[in-house]
């Protein structure tokens, strides 16, 4: 039997599947799946400016798809939660046939792939 869900709900994960959906968001989600990382290092690995990379993070912790960690004088952004890796992991698997969470260098070359797209 299906599942109501109130359009309220069903608005708000529209929302955030568009969010998810902007190519620049979901390569620092993909690239935030492995590892905490830093504006520095989300730039340098996507080729996105850090303004840029402040941007999306901003949208992304405000939906709650990422979280910041601060660590001395760095800020580690991280998945939120387990939820959201699940998303991750799963649309990945379902749409890449080389990349899994078992095989983390896949990852990285899905990210690397996807910078000369």
């Amino acid at each position: 039997m299906p599942t109501v869900i109130d359009n309220t709900a069903i608005i708000e994960i529209a929302d955030i599947l568009r969010l998810m959906g902007e190519p620049s968001r979901l390569k620092i989600l993909i690239a935030c799946l492995t590892q905490p990382m830093t504006v520095t290092t989300l730039s340098e690995q996507l080729g996105l400016s850090m303004p840029l990379i402040s941007h999306h993070l901003r949208l992304l912790r405000a939906l709650r798809l990422l979280r910041a960690e601060r660590q001395g004088k760095q800020v580690l952004y991280t998945l939120e939660d387990e939820h959201i890796r699940c998303i991750l992991t799963d649309m990945l698997e379902h749409f890449t046939a080389d990349c899994s969470l078992s095989q983390p260098d896949n990852i990285v070359k899905l990210n690397e792939r996807s910078l000369h797209e």
